[in-house]
């Protein structure tokens, strides 16, 4: 029986927290990938590119392991009880319940994080404490069956980690060979350890608009603002 990996994805979803490691896991042999969400129509990412479900909460059956990606649209999903109840509902049979990015407090809303480590975008680390959960920054972060990755571009790590515990290192490094994955970035201000002090602040003000929506948000549900 194929391995079967399935991505969450909702209106205002970050495509890369999702494109990334789909590319990964849909390269590998012997693992079957779907997109899932309520219905089949186009949902638009939050950079614009449109997605598609190729199957629905109702028809895909259980999963090996499923992935919640994060951006803009996470917000409304914490509060989405079909969507956290899918969630729930996976986690029970699935070897692996995971998230990238944002996508790490929407597995909280489902109840999933209390007392577990766990990671997520540097600039929203802090909120993971109102789901209980112990904020860890780093990279990837396992807790038994749940998985965790830091923001957007980390889920390309997450997916190559995960691989290689579901299928073995050797069709891991086939996939990251054929993929050409070796990362050399021009710029050493990938994280908030390396980046500058001016540049962390500068780019916490750009984006300073998702933190006054999320506590919009956690006041409106009466959860622990951080």
């Amino acid at each position: 029986m194929p391995f079967k990996v399935g991505f969450l994805i909702f209106p205002m979803v970050q495509q890369l927290d999702l494109t990334g490691p789909y590319e990964v896991f849909a390269t590998a042999e012997g693992i079957d990938v779907e997109l899932i969400w309520k219905h089949k129509n186009p949902v638009p990412s939050a950079t614009g590119i449109p997605l598609q479900a190729t199957k629905t909460f109702s028809d895909i059956g259980q999963l090996d392991v499923l992935i919640v990606p994060g951006g803009e649209g996470t917000g409304a999903l914490l509060s989405d009880e079909e969507t956290l109840e899918f969630i729930r509902s996976q986690a029970k049979a699935a070897r692996y319940t995971t998230s990238v990015c944002t996508g790490a407090l929407v597995l909280g809303a489902a109840g999933l994080l209390k007392g577990k480590r766990a990671t997520t975008h540097w600039y929203f680390l802090d909120y993971l404490k109102s789901f209980g959960a112990i904020p860890v920054s780093e990279r990837v972060v396992t807790q038994g069956s749940i998985v965790s990755a830091a923001g957007v571009s980390a889920g390309i790590d997450f997916a190559f980690s995960l691989l290689e515990e579901t299928v073995g290192r050797d069709e891991a490094e086939t996939v990251q060979l054929w993929l050409e994955y070796a990362p050399h970035p021009p710029f050493h201000s990938g994280n908030p350890q390396e980046a500058s002090r001016h540049r962390v602040e500068a780019t916490g003000q750009r984006y300073a608009f998702h933190r006054r929506g999320l506590d919009d948000l956690f006041d409106k549900l009466a959860l622990m603002r951080p």
